[in-house]
């Protein structure tokens, strides 16, 4: 009985320890996988930053503008005897748009026509002796206030468009009394219009009156209007560090309307510069600059850090940071370091 308690015993403990060895074993074959694993080479693909044209473009969010807005107002307040035109009417310079009441004018202009007759009768009567020369100076000086009134009186009663344009407001109706507190209408002139382009002070050196400006409006799509740099103002804006570039648009066809959303795209010529593929550029986290992996002697991954210019087509721009020749790592950098050796892939 003892003898064969024993037996079991030994058996037992013979296939513990087995099952010890074999987990033991599985531990030996698990780590050398994990390692290699651990070890394993990053791979990643390459490209060579080359020189490049490069289209030194911007696009500005701007809005159309009128060339020029009146509001036509009398110079006194008076009642509104006719109003010729409505809020979407174009009306050609010098079209007559209102009328007040004629009745100052009236009275202006039969004066005028007695001062007249009075100054022919004086003038007969100088040239006979009949009165002094500075009787004949003073009715002159009458008869030419008289007339400037009646002119003044004229303008202020029969208003006429002082430009070519699309009336866009009307104020009040036919036998209201002006009180001046609006305009009777407002005209603007649409043909051409303009646009104020907020160049960033870096660049409008760059501009020049004449350049070309493609324009484009939410409201249009599908539509390009060329305009051209008429104005550079003389100041930045402290704010904003801009500088106010007027851009005219012949707008011939009248589709361009003030007010509307529009983007002007401006060129300030091209520069021959290194390019990478966008892919190689990378932001370094914590800082916000922009880094791209170079590819080393010995495989080795080397972090640059970069000044970007322009982003055209699928190419970066770049400034400074990386030299025409050098190959620049495109994908598989996410995980690298400076100085990891990597392995390069088709």
């Amino acid at each position: 009985m003892k003898t064969t308690f024993r037996t079991l015993l030994v058996a037992g403990a013979a296939i513990i320890l087995a099952g010890c060895a074999n987990r033991g074993g599985n531990d030996t074959s698990a780590g050398p996988a994990a390692a290699m694993m651990a070890n394993a080479t990053p791979k990643v693909t390459v490209a060579m930053a080359q020189k490049k044209v490069v289209p030194q473009t911007e696009t500005y969010s701007t809005t159309v503008e009128a060339y020029a807005v009146n509001n036509i107002v009398p110079q006194t307040g008076g009642r509104i005897l006719k109003l010729n035109v409505e809020v979407g009417d174009f009306v050609s310079k010098g079209q007559i748009l209102a009328e007040m009441d004629h009745l100052q004018l009236e009275q202006s202009r039969l004066a005028l026509i007695n001062d007249s007759t009075e100054l022919v009768r004086f003038r007969g009567l100088f040239e006979e002796g009949g009165v002094s020369k500075s009787d004949l100076e003073a009715l002159e000086l009458n008869y030419n206030v008289r007339k400037s009134t009646y002119q003044n009186l004229l303008e202020n009663t029969i208003l006429r468009a002082p430009i070519s344009g699309v009336i866009t407001a009307r104020n009040y109706d036919k036998g209201d009394m002006y009180a001046m507190a609006q305009p009777l209408y407002v005209l603007q002139q649409i043909t051409p219009v303009k646009l104020l382009v907020g160049i960033s002070e870096s660049d409008y050196t760059k501009v020049k009156r004449g350049d070309v400006v493609d324009i484009t409006a939410d409201a249009l799509p599908g539509k390009t209007f060329t305009g051209k740099v008429n104005r550079i103002y003389p100041t930045v804006n402290s704010m904003t560090h801009t500088v106010n570039v007027e851009v005219l648009v012949t707008n011939n066809d009248r589709q361009l309307r003030p007010g509307m959303y529009a983007k002007a795209l401006v060129n300030f010529e091209s520069n021959y510069s290194v390019t990478v593929p966008e892919g190689a550029v990378t932001k370094q986290q914590g800082s916000g600059q922009r880094a791209v992996y170079v590819l080393a002697a010995g495989n080795t991954a080397e972090i640059r850090t970069v000044t970007l210019g322009r982003h055209f087509g699928t190419d970066y721009e770049i400034l400074s940071g990386i030299s025409e020749g050098e190959t620049v790592i495109t994908k598989g950098q996410t995980s690298l370091k400076g100085g990891d050796v990597v392995e390069v892939v088709d």
